[in-house]
């Protein structure tokens, strides 16, 4: 059976792993990220994405793509996050990043 992905708006769409590819192409873009790498972090979200079962939701797609980011480049990182979690100014960019140091020295 096909993974199922839930939207925020409810809507409800085959998970298609080229989506998240673009994704982190876009926010990978000009970064010194290794191709075998790029193919890791894919393969990690999809077995992130059908841990869920049968559905997941964007969301949960989301922060999984997050997560991989967090642990490679974090350019990369604040870029996805700033569409992801809709940036509407520099304190989100601050919190973003407060929060990504933090991780950092956990």
């Amino acid at each position: 059976m096909p993974l199922i992905v839930r939207k925020r708006d409810a809507r409800l769409e085959p998970f298609e792993i080229d989506k998240v590819r673009k994704g982190l192409e876009h926010a990978l873009a000009d970064r010194p990220v290794d191709e075998k790498v790029r193919e890791r972090m894919l393969r990690e979200i999809k077995i992130e994405a059908e841990a869920h079962g049968r559905m997941v939701t964007s969301d949960d797609i989301g922060r999984a793509v997050l997560e991989q980011l967090a642990a490679v480049d974090q350019v990369a990182y604040l870029r996805f996050a700033s569409v992801y979690k809709e940036f509407e100014g520099t304190g989100d960019f601050e919190r973003e990043m407060a929060e990504l140091q933090r991780r950092g020295e956990a």
